[in-house]
């Protein structure tokens, strides 16, 4: 299944199939609550149950050195900063050919990403009661409790080992590629 996002017609109707399961699921709102969060949405009050995790803030300065190293082997922000409106689709598949190219290596290089699930796309399958919510989703017509049988659509992706690079304490994660003066 291709990575790509979603077409807006598609994106339309994950709206509203969103809003809907929204007011049925109180644990689905509180996770779109907690994804507006992340986005500077401020967050929507929720009773603390025992069994709630309490938050903890990401480091970003890993996230940056991974951005960096995108930028750095890959050109990924040159590449999704470039306005590709006004070149032929010969020309951004050629650069998207070196832009993957740079990124797949610091992947490979830097983390260990796996399925989450091991069956094959398409695959039928039953979500138990107890199904870990956080690394399989269920999306279309989802009613009333598990179990639930469907189609796999994606396999999911998870990162089972992260190597990033050791940094200086002068290191400025936030300088993503330096500026370059040619003299």
């Amino acid at each position: 299944m291709s990575s790509s996002a979603p077409s807006f017609l598609r994106r339309i109707s994950l709206a509203f199939s969103s809003v809907r399961r929204i007011f049925k699921d109180p644990d689905f709102a509180h996770s779109v609550a907690l994804l507006g969060a992340s986005e500077g949405i401020a967050p929507v009050a929720r009773p603390i149950h025992a069994s709630s995790v309490p938050l903890a803030t990401p480091a970003p300065n890993a996230a940056l050195l991974l951005l960096g190293l995108l930028q750095k082997e890959g050109r990924l922000v040159d590449f999704l900063s470039e306005d590709i409106k006004s070149h032929s689709d010969q020309e951004v598949g050629a650069a998207a050919r070196v832009v993957h190219q740079g990124c797949k290596q610091v992947i490979e290089d830097y983390l260990r990403i796996d399925p989450v699930r091991d069956e094959p796309e398409g695959s039928r399958i039953t979500l138990q009661p107890g199904f870990d919510a956080a690394s399989v989703r269920p999306t279309g017509n989802v009613i009333g409790d598990p179990p639930f049988t469907g189609a796999l659509v994606h396999r999911g992706w998870r990162v089972v080992e992260t190597r990033l690079p050791q940094v200086t304490d002068g290191y400025d994660p936030h300088i993503l590629a330096a500026a370059e003066v040619e003299l």
